[in-house]
């Protein structure tokens, strides 16, 4: 009979070696081709970030997209768009399809490119040459006429804001052969071509009316069309009563400047859209672009407004999973990342959100679903913080995003649990995953997954998840039964966490979570 003694305390030491290093060159885990390219299509918007430069991401991408199969490449395009809500990455991998499988680029195109920001990012990535070629070729260019001539007449106007590819070098390049005359018209306008006002689309007409008579009706169109023409109280007034939800997101110290919330009605206007939970999920916004709304709100900002924002919050994380037994949640607020924008770095046009300020929200959202959680954030080693979980989720990010800097060791939440001899359910780390005080060469696997195999031991039906919000290539733990690594700052991973608590995922996680993506 085998000694089940020995077999029992030798059964958490058996850890796959370290296979890679990460960017401070200490002990880490490569993903594989298929998990690294989910990694960078959920967080990555090819801007530098505190580790990588852009080049050195797109390198990567594209070195990612020749070890896969295009069919994965094209299921990545589209979740990434459609669940992680992003826009550069989506946009790249449908290039790269361009020159890989134009077949499967024709059947993604549609969900992919479903707006003028994507369309302008596609065209500009493919003119790049960045994926190897700089000609559209017959499909594409096929695509994109196709994609202009689809979009209504009033749409296509609006879409025309915008630069670097204007819509207006869109058409230039592919030269769309227009199905109705007042089509034709409007091309010939966008391009700067003399045209009958007569032929042109009844928007365009209001457009240019207004701009010959400013005391005219204000027409339905983007604000930033508009602001070029010395815009009064009145037209701002007229511009919020008609934006959109990430419009009035974004411009809400604007109104204030302008007298919008002077106007009786505006308030209890723009408050309801803020709130209105069939907007929020239409504008796919991330729960974060919440908080810096709040954040950055100035004190003329009427109250309702600023308490709508927090409304529209607990909206956008509705996806928050109500998770079973006890759970431990360890956001990283070390030096990289409170000096880490979260999106990159890009001059002129970084983010005033930080990898922490993420990582914050995430940690007071799972807090505000599940008030026993113990949140335990760490740098170099773990950092004391109390929290009530009645606190709203703003106060309690505000809280977090205060705390830190210094080293990171992604290993010593899980240390000072095993010291306790804790019992727990499930853990969650949200992190950057470039822990270094912890490095130690030689042993086998790294700091955390030692920890964790003795945090199992004790806790065998125990569940840890790695959320890492940068595009990097390694983590400090690797997929198993019981661990989950997980990329981006939607509310999708919020799903993803819950789908792991109760065993839905498949078994390869994230992967194969993508490959289920049906084309």
């Amino acid at each position: 009979m085998s000694n089940q003694t020995l077999f029992q305390s030798l059964r958490g030491k058996l850890l796959r070696l370290a296979d890679a290093v990460n960017h401070e060159g200490a002990p880490a885990y490569a993903f594989a081709p298929r998990h690294a390219l989910a990694q960078y299509a959920t967080t990555g918007c090819l801007n530098h970030t505190f580790y990588a430069t852009a080049e050195a991401q797109l390198e990567k991408v594209l070195s990612l997209c020749s070890e896969v199969d295009s069919a994965f490449i094209a299921k990545t395009a589209v979740f990434s768009r459609e669940a992680g809500y992003m826009k550069d990455m989506p946009a790249l991998l449908c290039a790269v399809l361009a020159t890989k499988d134009a077949g499967l680029l024709q059947q993604v195109f549609p969900r992919v490119i479903d707006n003028g920001r994507m369309l302008r990012n596609f065209v500009q990535i493919i003119r790049s040459g960045a994926v190897g070629r700089k000609s559209f070729g017959s499909l594409p260019k096929r695509l994109v006429c196709d994609w202009l001539e689809k979009q209504s007449d009033q749409y296509l106007f609006e879409a025309s804001v915008g630069q670097n590819p204007a819509l207006s070098d869109v058409i230039k390049m592919v030269h769309p052969k227009p199905r109705t005359a007042r089509r034709a018209a409007l091309y010939g306008y966008l391009l700067g071509r003399p045209t009958q006002p007569e032929a042109l689309p009844q928007i365009v007409r209001d457009f240019e009316a207004y701009k010959s008579n400013p005391s005219s009706a204000v027409p339905s169109l983007p604000f930033q069309m508009l602001t070029a023409l010395n815009l009064g109280q009145r037209e701002w007034i007229e511009i919020a009563r008609r934006a959109p939800w990430q419009m009035t997101r974004m411009n809400l110290n604007t109104f204030a400047r302008h007298g919008v919330f002077a106007e009786k009605g505006m308030t209890g206007l723009i408050a309801n859209r803020l709130r209105d939970q069939q907007a929020i999920a239409r504008a796919k916004v991330f729960p974060y672009q919440l908080l810096i709304a709040y954040k950055m709100a100035d004190e003329a900002i009427p109250r309702e407004v600023q308490n709508a924002l927090q409304d529209a919050m607990e909206v956008a994380i509705a996806n928050v999973p109500r998770l079973q037994g006890k759970v431990y949640v360890c956001p990283d607020v070390s030096g990289s990342m409170r000096e880490a924008a979260a999106t990159g770095y890009r001059s002129g046009a970084s983010s005033k959100v930080r990898c922490v300020d993420i990582a914050a929200l995430m940690t007071a959202a799972i807090l505000r679903q599940n008030p026993e959680a113990e949140i335990l954030p760490f740098a170099d080693r773990v950092v004391k913080v109390r929290l009530n979980p009645r606190d709203s989720v703003m106060t309690n990010a505000g809280k977090l995003a205060a705390l830190g800097g210094g080293g990171t060791n992604c290993s010593a939440p899980l240390k000072g649990l095993n010291a306790e001899g804790a019992i727990g359910d499930m853990v969650i780390f949200i992190s950057d995953n470039q822990s270094w005080v912890d490095a130690r060469f030689g042993g086998q696997g790294t700091a955390l997954m030692r920890e964790w195999n003795e945090f199992q031991q004790r806790n065998p039906a125990a569940k840890l998840v790695c959320l890492d919000i940068q595009p990097y290539a390694t983590s400090q733990s690797y997929d198993r039964t019981e661990v989950l690594n997980i990329g981006g700052f939607s509310d999708q991973v919020f799903q993803l966490i819950a789908d792991f608590a109760e065993n839905k995922l498949h078994p390869e996680h994230w992967a194969g979570l993508i490959e289920q993506v049906s084309l």
